[in-house]
């Protein structure tokens, strides 16, 4: 084994049914049948016993405080279709198709769901808040609908948040249905409540990020040399599987890890290589995102010096983290340090290409962001990354990522992070 036998590590919890919603989608299927599996990773058992999901009384929170948000910016209601908004305010999940389904809150009075009359019944099984649902027949306007609905609710004139993932087919057609309105973008609204988590969402998250750290030990204990990035890939997926959820990462070996989101170039891994592996997995839709770096048997002293360096940049980013602070002091703080050790400046390689982090939540990657001109203020209950990378093309990257949540006394990590290049986990 190449790596410390303290990579060693399963988790022995009970079986429960599994949680759903990757933050990475499987890039490949896992090409081994499970008999081929390392025993590492058959042996892991799931993680997912004693999850507690959101409950419909915090959902029901969350729409009276978007109610507020909605008359303190002057937005009289707003119009979200399928997505992790929908799932945020009211726990409903549904797919996307031509047929519009969508949800309307408004300001003041009860909400409003938009469905095909064909899934109505199916519609009914799943809708936990609200009872007023608007169908329509093929041959008829679901905009029309959605007209009616704001019309009930005594809307001739005002204006209409939309939510941003709305598909422009819909909202052109809803504001020709609805000529008297005036259209704005919701984000006030929405980002407003997602961007700040409660206990139980920090709970879920929290659990995402224990899974990926099990995954991950699993997937590095079993690296081989000539292993592809498939079967690299393939083993942490199957680990994910494993322990309960859905969940997958890319990875790269060598001088591909420059790359700060992979390369296409097929890859086997060889002794002396950096590898770099970044994903995570989802629990009751809260995502985990973890990326590790280390090297496939001894590191030199040059590999060892630029990772030292990442760390440090890493903890510079995290110290700035400070309530108050506005966000753009994290990136500021995090870039300083690489461009005193003569990368960069700003966004040129080698050195950082990217911003320092992003916020995360139900999606991946959501508001908002440690990067240059950002002002607003940090606040508690918000969670980012903080993984600024140092790319040198044509040599090798390191990006050590691991996400923290703020709380009154400033920034706190759901992981440990990684102590050195020999030991990708504390």
């Amino acid at each position: 084994m190449r790596l410390s036998a303290g990579l060693a590590g399963t988790a022995l919890l009970s079986n429960t049914t599994p949680v759903t919603g990757a933050f990475v989608a499987e890039a490949n299927p896992d090409p081994f049948q499970q008999r081929d599996l390392p025993e590492s990773i058959r042996k892991l058992r799931k993680m997912t016993e004693g999850i507690v999901p959101i409950s419909l009384d915090e959902r029901r929170a969350r729409i009276e405080k978007a109610r507020r948000l909605m008359r303190e910016n002057k937005i009289d209601a707003i119009y979200v279709e399928p997505g992790s908004s929908m799932f945020y305010y009211t726990g409903m999940r549904w797919g996307t198709s031509e047929r519009m389904f969508a949800v309307v809150i408004p300001a003041r009075g009860e909400i409003a769901w938009v469905c095909p009359k064909f899934e109505e019944e199916r519609a009914r099984e799943l809708i936990a808040i609200g009872n007023d649902i608007r169908t329509w027949e093929e041959d008829e306007s679901p905009y029309q609908r959605v007209s009616e609905i704001f019309r009930d609710r005594g809307l001739r004139t005002g204006r209409v948040g939309i939510e941003e993932r709305v598909r422009f087919f819909l909202f052109d057609g809803i504001r020709k249905a609805a000529p008297g309105l005036q259209f704005v973008n919701a984000t006030p609204v929405t980002a407003g409540g997602r961007m700040f988590k409660s206990a139980a969402e920090l709970a879920l998250m929290q659990r995402a990020n224990d899974i990926t750290i099990v995954a991950y030990r699993a997937t590095i204990e079993n690296a081989r040399e000539g292993m592809t990035q498939d079967e690299f890939a393939g083993n942490c997926a199957a680990a994910f599987r494993a322990l309960g959820v859905q969940g997958g990462i890319f990875c790269s070996f060598g001088k591909y890890t420059a790359f700060p989101h992979g390369s296409s170039t097929p890859q086997k891994l060889k002794e002396g290589d950096v590898v770099l592996m970044d994903g995570g997995c989802g629990v009751d839709g809260y995502q985990s995102d973890i990326t590790r770096t280390f090297v496939f048997g001894k590191p030199t002293e040059r590999q060892r010096d630029i990772w030292n360096l990442e760390r440090k940049s890493q903890d510079a980013g995290f110290a700035a983290a400070k309530v108050g602070a506005p966000c753009e002091a994290v990136d500021a703080a995090a870039r300083k340090v690489l461009t005193e050790a003569g990368f960069g400046p700003n966004y040129k390689v080698p050195g950082l290409p990217h911003r320092t982090g992003h916020g995360i939540g139900l999606d991946g990657h959501e508001w908002t962001n440690f990067v240059r001109g950002n002002k607003t203020p940090i606040q508690p209950g918000m969670c980012f990354s903080d993984e600024p990378t140092i790319v040198i093309y044509g040599e090798f990257g390191i990006r050590l990522e691991d996400c923290l949540y703020i709380t009154p006394e400033g920034p706190k990590f759901f992981t440990n992070q990684s102590p050195s290049i020999e030991e990708p986990f504390g």
